[in-house]
């Protein structure tokens, strides 16, 4: 009998993006740990979103979000204010699941990814409304 295909099997281009999506973030976690950060969660999932990389140094405590494209202008135009918002009620949800009581600076990052390049770290790339 021949075997049929799965009729939920994600299609091959939805896979390869996740593949990219992982070898970004961790090419950006390694970036980051270069940096003297040390990484308490990676993909780290709620109800209310996902954060690709939470990071502290010291009283800094960031969460990033990690962009892979073509291009690191490309990857800088995809996080957009629906994005923000989702990640600042993930890292709200974090924050309430791991309280950091030392920390006393946090921020939203961004870091680009883009083939052939160095990641580029964004600080503050934006606002918690």
């Amino acid at each position: 009998m021949a075997k049929r295909a799965d009729p939920v099997a994600p299609r091959p281009e939805r896979v390869a993006a996740f593949g990219l999506g992982i070898s970004a973030e961790s090419r950006a976690a390694a970036y980051l740990v270069a940096k003297g950060f040390r990484i308490l969660s990676r993909r780290w999932k709620s109800p209310r979103g996902e954060l690709d990389i939470v990071a502290r140094r010291r009283k800094l405590l960031i969460f990033v979000e990690v962009k892979a494209r073509d291009t690191l202008e490309a990857a800088a135009e995809s996080i957009d204010a629906r994005a923000q918002r989702r990640i600042a009620a993930a890292a709200e949800a974090w924050l309430a699941t791991y309280p950091q009581p030392n920390v006393t600076d946090m921020r939203f990052d961004a870091m680009l990814v883009a083939p052939g390049k160095i990641p580029r770290h964004i600080q503050g790339a934006f606002e918690a409304a």
